[in-house]
């Protein structure tokens, strides 16, 4: 064989094996999408997923479906979801959850940031200060004061270890110097179950879950945690307003896929999102539940990881909180 004749044949060669993902990724989706809830069904992150699920599933021509993997404040489905193939049919849904956990587990199966690829926020929603109606404090105000009188006495629920739910309530009792018993759960569905029966005395809740319940008369709330507030129940105060200066926290549910899958492929689904975020169905949905779009481009989520991790990374250490897994 000639020079010549092998140059040509090692350059189709080449042409052949750089031609063939391009081929394989734009024949992306040819079936089915998963995306890892790692929370039970019924919960906030659910709120959110499935119908973006859904609308994906519409946009795509393949079925998207939302597979829960609920256990250890999230992190059970995120070292689940890290493990699978990054060939472009599975996703990760996670939450602000996730940024706490990087700092609060001392031994997570997985890392945020090493394991998983940002693609964008799907919501952000105002967490809400809610009470069962069997105590009948009229404010944040007055339940502060009692808790300070009667240390312990009051205890407040969280969708588990290391969630925003826990991490906030953790905030409050800094800035408050009041003392709260925390009872996790394993997701926001159990929380919101024993919440309405009385089980537990309140919780500090996304107002995805707690929203249905508050205007059937069946929670109390007392504050939201957003710095302005909420067009869903925008007769209760910020906590600001009622008094406890500077107390802010924002549940965000986000959308990663699994790092090393192909940068096209994150690149559609990206754009697929923010365009499923701007359709009527989803307008109307996030609206309900009080929540802000995302849409935000991958760099920006990525930075928004970054400071969420630095910020819970602090209350972490002055709360003195860590969990071992």
């Amino acid at each position: 064989m000639s020079f010549s004749r092998r140059a040509v044949l090692a350059a189709f060669a080449t042409l052949s094996l750089a031609a063939f993902p391009a081929w394989s990724q734009s024949d992306w989706p040819n079936r089915p999408i998963k995306i890892i809830n790692p929370f039970p069904a019924g919960g906030g992150t659910d709120t959110f997923a499935r119908p973006l699920a859904a609308q994906l599933t519409k946009q795509l021509g393949q079925t998207v479906i939302i597979e829960n993997i609920g256990g250890a404040g999230g992190t059970l489905g995120a070292g689940r979801a890290a493990k699978e193939a990054p060939d472009g049919y599975t996703f990760f849904m996670g939450a602000t959850h996730h940024t706490i956990a990087e700092t609060l587990y001392t031994k997570l199966p997985y890392s945020l940031t090493r394991d998983f690829a940002p693609i964008s926020v799907a919501a952000f929603v105002p967490n809400v200060v809610v009470m069962h109606p069997k105590h009948d404090f009229k404010s944040l105000g007055e339940m502060v004061a009692y808790a300070k009188a009667n240390p312990g006495r009051l205890n407040y629920g969280s969708a588990g270890n290391g969630t925003t739910h826990h991490m906030a309530g953790e905030l409050f009792k800094q800035q408050t110097g009041i003392n709260l018993t925390h009872v996790p759960y394993k997701g926001a569905g159990p929380l919101m179950q024993d919440l309405l029966a009385g089980q537990v005395d309140m919780a500090f809740d996304g107002m995805g879950t707690s929203a249905v319940q508050i205007k059937a008369g069946k929670l109390k709330p007392l504050a939201v945690t957003s710095a302005q507030r909420s067009s869903v129940i925008p007769d209760v105060p910020t906590a600001t307003e009622a008094g406890v200066q500077g107390f802010q926290v924002t549940t965000w549910y986000a959308l990663w896929g699994i790092r090393g899958t192909p940068q096209p492929i994150l690149d559609r689904m990206y754009a697929e999102m923010a365009k499923a975020l701007q359709t009527p169905e989803l307008k109307d949905i996030w609206a309900a539940q009080g929540a802000a779009f995302g849409g935000m481009p991958p760099k920006e989520f990525e930075a928004l990881v970054a400071s969420e991790i630095a910020r819970w990374g602090r209350v972490v250490k002055e709360a003195g909180v860590k969990i071992d897994n």
